[in-house]
């Protein structure tokens, strides 16, 4: 039985690579795409071409994110002192003197933290109270 997974396993990983190297973009691709293709189908029995896709066939980008307000620690006011403040800076130094900070990115709230959804329920529960009717777990 274990025998029969294991190719299942190996078909799977195949069929990913195949998949995955035909639905990559030419330019996220090092080398001809046409040649992987053939590496992958050819080379696919004894698993070279996939793992070698899985290793080499595509160029993988780390994201980065760019610095915003909230500095490296990710801390607020973990940024650097604006423009035209510290010890040095004349008034007015700099491109954007004067300007406004700009806004954080807004986080993602979980909706029992979210006091909105909280007051939507609450007031939910009081409107099917007046109404007679009790609310359900389903609801």
């Amino acid at each position: 039985m274990l025998h029969y997974l294991l190719y299942l396993v190996l078909i799977a990983l195949w069929i990913y690579t195949f998949v995955d190297c035909l639905g990559t973009p030419e330019r996220e691709v090092r080398g001809p795409k046409v040649v992987w293709v053939l590496i992958i189908l050819f080379f696919g029995e004894i698993m070279v071409g996939p793992i070698a896709w899985l290793v080499a066939g595509k160029r993988r980008v780390a994201l980065s994110y760019p610095q915003s307000a909230y500095g490296r620690t990710g801390e607020p006011g973990a940024a650097a002192a604006p423009a035209g403040a510290g010890a040095g800076a004349g008034a007015g130094a700099g491109p954007g003197a004067g300007a406004e900070p700009p806004e954080p990115p807004r986080k993602f709230v979980a909706p029992d933290d979210n006091p909105e959804f909280l007051r939507s329920l609450s007031e939910l529960i009081k409107q099917k109270r007046e109404d007679g009717t009790a609310p359900s777990d389903g609801e």
